[in-house]
Parts: structure tokens; C-alpha cells; sequence
């Protein structure tokens, strides 16, 4: 292994920012932009070696290569992670468009929401996965999320609390308890997993992990990262009357402004709920 792979890898496991999830990523991205930095010709680099060409040069390979905006943006953010940890922040500009990245397009095509049916559900053999899956889609979690919940500790009779260290980013959020179907969802998550998570006793996250791929995908199911949109669509349509534009509602040139400020309330909200910080981003799951 090459001096600045190495050096990358002890950066990462010396460090406990954001999820599991989002560290194996960082790795994994950080490991693959020192390989590019060999290829493209900068050789016997240390972590402490960055210098604002290597930044730019990459960009440039980037660009070249026409990734979408949102790879080369991720990249950037792990950019910025190590020139931070080796006390060179400077080095790499604070704004992506200094390099011309151009803007993220947060509006896709068409609806990625899915459903999980009974009968797919009974398809999968693991109870945990299964009670994980099924809290994926009443609350709209991440995959993450709702592994490591622990459902008594989660359980504040009107919403749910999420712990930092079982979300993306670190950020502590509230998900409201609106049904009786989702308050009873909740009371068997808490019986299958007691004082714990839905990661059963001797076993680690990455272990259930595994398991929860494994098992679903014997099951025929994959990409289940939609129901959390299918959520989102939901919510936006309790918040406003209407269906989401990817559900086949209005788009936003035709909504009065009266129902545009519903539509961006709605928004907020649902954006908060999932854990992210900007309304753009509920482009991705309603539409726009």
C-alpha cells in the first residue's frame, strides 16, 4: 500500500464524524483519490502534502470525465475533510464554484418511491430485517437507521427520537408518530428488541448489515431506499391535500401562491423529517 493510502486510511480510523455508512464512504472516496493522484503523475505523497494544484488538477480529471455535479461535490466534501485534518484548509476554496462545478440537479426524472407488499415482506426470512424494513417505510428512516434504532429509547409517545450516532451526518432529528397503525408498529419493535436495537445480541452493525442485503435480496428486493420516498410523497400529501408532483399532482408553476406556501411549508417539514437541511433536496423525492 502506497504512503498516502496508508496515511488516508489512519485518518479515517482515527476518526468517528458521521455514520458508519458515511465513514466507510469517505474511506472508500479518499482511497480512490489517492490512486488518481499516482495516475496522474504526483507520486510518494503524505496526507501533509496537499497543495492547491493537486486540488485543481483533479477537478479538472473530474470535469473531463463529465460526473455528474453531485460525485464531484461528494468527492470535493472529502477533499475538504482531509485538508482539514491535516490543518490545511485553505488549500482547498471554499465555494465548488472557484473550480466551475456546476450546480446539482436535485429534480429526478421520474418517482423512485416503492412499496413493500405483504407478500414481499413475508419473503424475508430474518425478523429483525423484516421489522426494520417495515419501520423504513412507516417513518421513512435510512437503511442505517432503522438497524440501529432502539425502538424504547426511540419511543416519545408523539414522535420519534433519533440518536446522532444512528444518523447520517450525526444529526440528531424528530420523526412525528401521526396513526395507530405506526404506534403499533412501534410497540412490536419494541417487543422483538427489548432494551436493544434491531441488531440482535452478539452481533455488530456491519454483521446485521450483511444480513439485512443478504436477506432482502434472496427476497427479490432491492433499492429500498424508495420508501423513503414513498414517505415523503405521503407526508406531502397530508400537509397539503394534494398529491406531489411525482404522484401525479401539480407542479409548482401551477399551484396559486396560497398553495405555493402551503407547498413550501410542506416541504420544510418533510425535509426535516428526513434529515436533511435544505427544501431542495425534497426535489429529489416529490418532484417540483
Amino acid at each position: 500500500m502506497r504512503d498516502l493510502n496508508y496515511q488516508l486510511k489512519l485518518l479515517c480510523k482515527h476518526s468517528h464524524e458521521g455514520s458508519f455508512e458515511t465513514r466507510v464512504g469517505r474511506e472508500r472516496q479518499l482511497s480512490a483519490i489517492a490512486n488518481q493522484l499516482h495516475d496522474l503523475g504526483f507520486r510518494q505523497l503524505k496526507t501533509t502534502s496537499l497543495k492547491q494544484k493537486h486540488v485543481q488538477t483533479l477537478v479538472d480529471h473530474w470535469l473531463k470525465q463529465d460526473l455528474s455535479p453531485g460525485t464531484i461535490k461528494n468527492r470535493m466534501s472529502c477533499l475538504r475533510w482531509w485538508a482539514e485534518k491535516v490543518s490545511k484548509r485553505a488549500v482547498v476554496a471554499s465555494s465548488n464554484d472557484y473550480y466551475g462545478i456546476p450546480d446539482r440537479q436535485f429534480v429526478a426524472e421520474q418517482s423512485k418511491a416503492k412499496d413493500l407488499a405483504e407478500e414481499q415482506l413475508a419473503l424475508v426470512k430474518d425478523e429483525h430485517v423484516r421489522m426494520s424494513l417495515r419501520l423504513q417505510q412507516a417513518f421513512g428512516l435510512r437503511r442505517e437507521e432503522a438497524l440501529k434504532i432502539q425502538p424504547r429509547w426511540a419511543d416519545r409517545r408523539d414522535h420519534l427520537q433519533l440518536k446522532a450516532s444512528w444518523t447520517k451526518g450525526g444529526r440528531e432529528r424528530t420523526v412525528p408518530i401521526r396513526t395507530s397503525d405506526q404506534r403499533a408498529l412501534l410497540e412490536e419493535a419494541k417487543q422483538l428488541a427489548g432494551l436493544g436495537s434491531l441488531i440482535p445480541g452478539g452481533r455488530q452493525y456491519i454483521e446485521q448489515l450483511r444480513i439485512y442485503e443478504r436477506h432482502t435480496a434472496n427476497a427479490g428486493l432491492s433499492k429500498m431506499h424508495g420508501l423513503r420516498h414513498a414517505y415523503a410523497q405521503q407526508r406531502y400529501r397530508e400537509l397539503t391535500g394534494w398529491p406531489s408532483p411525482h404522484a401525479g399532482g401539480p407542479s409548482k408553476a401551477k399551484l396559486s401562491d396560497a398553495q405555493k406556501r402551503r407547498d413550501h411549508e410542506a416541504r420544510l417539514t418533510i425535509s426535516k423529517e428526513l434529515g436533511h437541511v435544505r427544501e431542495q433536496i425534497t426535489a429529489v423525492y416529490l418532484g417540483r
